[in-house]
């Protein structure tokens, strides 16, 4: 009973892993479901547990091992999961978020006249989900309109069973995310073999960037079978969705609670030009040219990172900041409780994008996970970000509604309760 109660209280509970930090330790052992876990925050015991090598492996709760599937690179450790990232990956180099980067201009655009279009009050919170998922299925997968909607809807259910407790029990969210995920696979074959079948004629691919894929190997040399590929399409599609989603939530929220900090980001922004001109969206807003943005982006990114945490299974026992862990035990890694650590909770708990402009800041940040697992999406999501962030905050003025609960909802990535409400419209020169 107590390991169910632990669960539940983790699945919920924003607060779960902090609290007891702050009772245990930065390393602690509790039950979850029956598997003894033990979380983990600080600098020191990250870097101790990426130092093990073949000592440990990725892991994931039974929810999220069945809907990712077992062909998944999530699910895959050693030569196989080294070989299927070689592969997925070459979908988020720079040369692959170039070719994508106009696309998402146009989708930026196409979201700004549709949120001045909507009556009042706008929930943000569905419009940017759909706006994230937009980029993927037509940057990566070349969609259009009516397919990448069909794919929407199902994908939002699958989403919402990752972290549910895993009994198929028929109405649960764990049971829908099963048939979706059926319905899923079934038209990202679809969506596959016109891809080859265009390859295999010659003709170029109308949009996307399924061909990168073409001549991708397993770890024994041998091409990639179609239900591997599709099953690592479905992975890509969260890897560069969900963490987005939030990531772009989180930062108009918070910009929105704090207007001294959105002055400061505005005066930035407004001796940058929109759009970026042909061929340099990918660098027009870097921390180069934009060093008050990147610092907004890692502020929010650090106190609310899109990823809560990560896990790792131990196969023998281990030592994280000195304390021995043993094998078989499932090793949570808490972002959240890690970057807002340190001597000082009370500055660290608050939002000050200007610490990460100053010379002796020492701040850790591991918004996107780290290792050989780091997130595959992390460079599309900070594409997005930057893009959205310049190409809304510089054209429309936003003002939250009133009477809403803006209590972020955790799992499976942060998103703020009523949606996000807000009243907008066309920003002009008198605006800060």
């Amino acid at each position: 009973m107590a390991g169910v109660l632990e669960t539940l209280a983790f699945l919920r509970d924003p607060d779960f892993a902090r609290s007891r930090f702050e009772r245990y330790g930065d390393v602690y052992e509790t039950s979850l479901l029956g598997q003894r876990t033990v979380f983990i925050r600080g600098e020191q015991a990250i870097a101790d547990l990426f130092a093990q090598g073949d000592a440990i492996q990725g892991w994931w709760p039974d929810s999220v091992r069945q809907l990712l599937g077992p062909l998944s690179l999530a699910n895959r450790n050693g030569v196989d999961h080294k070989a299927r990232r070689r592969v997925v990956g070459q979908l988020f180099a720079s040369a692959a978020l170039r070719r994508y980067s106009p696309e998402i201009v146009a989708l930026v655009e196409a979201l700004n006249q549709e949120l001045l279009a909507a009556p009042a009050p706008v929930a943000l919170v569905p419009r940017l989900r759909r706006f994230a998922f937009s980029v993927i299925a037509t940057t990566v997968l070349g969609l259009d309109g009516g397919d990448r909607d069909a794919l929407f809807e199902d994908f939002e259910t699958w989403c919402q069973g990752l972290f549910s407790l895993p009994f198929a029990l028929p109405g649960t969210p764990f049971a829908r995310a099963l048939q979706a995920r059926k319905r899923l696979l079934l038209r990202l074959g679809c969506v596959l073999h016109k891809a080859q079948a265009a390859a295999a004629s010659g003709a170029p691919l109308a949009a996307g960037g399924l061909d990168l894929l073409a001549g991708g190997l397993d770890e024994a040399g041998l091409p990639l079978a179609d239900d591997d590929v599709a099953e690592q399409l479905l992975l890509l599609l969260f890897a560069g969705y969900e963490t987005t989603a939030s990531s772009l939530s989180c930062l108009l929220l918070t910009l929105l609670q704090h207007p001294a900090e959105l002055a400061w980001l505005l005066a930035e922004l407004d001796g940058l030009s929109w759009p970026p001109a042909e061929g340099e969206a990918v660098s027009a807003y870097d921390a180069l040219r934009a060093p008050r943005l990147e610092a907004v982006v890692k502020e929010v990114m650090r106190l609310t990172p899109p990823v809560g945490g990560f896990f790792r299974r131990t196969l023998e026992p281990i030592a994280l900041a000195g304390v021995l862990v043993p094998a078989e035990r499932v090793v949570q890694v808490s972002i959240t409780a890690s970057q807002r650590h340190g001597a000082d909770p009370a500055e660290l708990a608050a939002f000050r994008p200007q610490r990460h402009l100053e010379p002796d800041t020492n701040v850790f940040l591991l918004p996107y996970g780290g290792g050989e697992r780091v997130c595959l999406g992390k460079a599309l999501a900070e594409l997005d970000i930057r893009l959205l962030a310049v190409g809304l905050l510089k054209q429309l003025s936003f003002a939250l509604e009133p009477d809403q609960d803006l209590t972020l909802m955790v799992i499976p990535s942060p998103s703020p309760k009523d949606g996000l409400l807000v009243r907008l419209r066309p920003r002009t020169a008198q605006d800060p």
